[in-house]
């Protein structure tokens, strides 16, 4: 039987309401990275919330930054470029993968809490195949969609878990109401809410996700999001009725969601 992962949550500035230079996260990134490698630390999830930056993984393009020159943070992660800033909540887990578990099963654990996190505000996202991150499909002009009750509830419900692209499945989520038409949201493509990028060195994780909650998507418009040009990005506030969770709320919400997935025992990979 393989050991329960620890992990440990730290916010950085989250329940203050301050945002992080980029750069200095980053270092304290590569500090408690060193630390957890070591075994002088459990593994560790840092939330926090960035001024705005784009940032760069190793696989992307000229092409793919920025149209007007903006300058860029090249970043020893997976992945292409991103923007990060005010009303994203990124997460930093830092762990040591168990033994049997790699690094695209860890990408799935990361993509499910996500994906647990916005079925409890409505917001029924999944994943596309081939492409990392967490997803709502394209619209479907004939879709029907329940909307679940609270004070933040989504504009449009579409399924958890795997989908492809123009299929839509209707997922149950409990606190659901009647099921209601959502006009004028026809037409959007497949859009991501919550990027994921990774580095595995020393079996111990770094970088990690950036939810999209309450941000102007306009940070995204100089370049080609993740390199994926066919697609577009979309956040909960875009998502929902009613103003979008605070970025608190949702670090809360999703700090036990992340440490039953990551510290789950066995593969996950589908």
């Amino acid at each position: 039987m393989l050991a329960r992962v620890s992990v440990d949550f730290e916010y950085l500035g989250i329940r203050g309401g301050q945002r992080v230079e980029y750069h200095e996260a980053w270092a304290h990134q590569r500090e408690v990275h060193a630390r957890v490698a070591a075994d002088e630390m459990p593994g560790q999830v840092l939330f926090v919330e960035h001024d705005a930056v784009y940032t760069a993984g190793k696989q992307t393009l000229p092409a793919e930054r920025p149209f007007d020159g903006t300058p860029v943070v090249d970043v020893d992660r997976g992945g292409k470029i991103t923007w990060h800033g005010p009303g994203q909540l990124v997460g930093y887990p830092i762990i040591k993968l168990p033994d049997r578990v790699g690094v695209v099963d860890h990408v799935r654990r990361v993509e499910q809490a996500v994906i647990d996190v916005l079925a409890q505000y409505g917001i029924m996202a999944g994943r596309v195949p081939g492409r990392t991150g967490v997803w709502l499909p394209a619209d479907d002009p004939d879709f029907v969609a329940p909307v679940a009750t609270g004070p933040h509830h989504a504009k449009s419900v579409e399924r958890t878990g795997h989908f492809t692209p123009g299929a839509l499945q209707i997922a149950s989520v409990e606190g659901q109401t009647a099921a209601v038409p959502s006009p004028g949201r026809q037409g959007r493509p497949e859009r991501k809410i919550c990027a994921i990028g990774i580095r595995v060195t020393r079996r111990t994780t770094m970088h990690g996700f950036a939810l999209n909650i309450s941000n102007d998507s306009a940070g995204f418009d100089n370049i080609v999001p993740c390199g994926i040009a066919d697609a577009t990005v979309t956040s909960m506030a875009d998502e929902l009725d009613g103003p979008a969770p605070s970025l608190l709320e949702v670090a809360e919400r999703l700090e036990p969601l992340l440490d039953t997935h990551l510290s789950r025992e066995g593969n996950l990979t589908r």
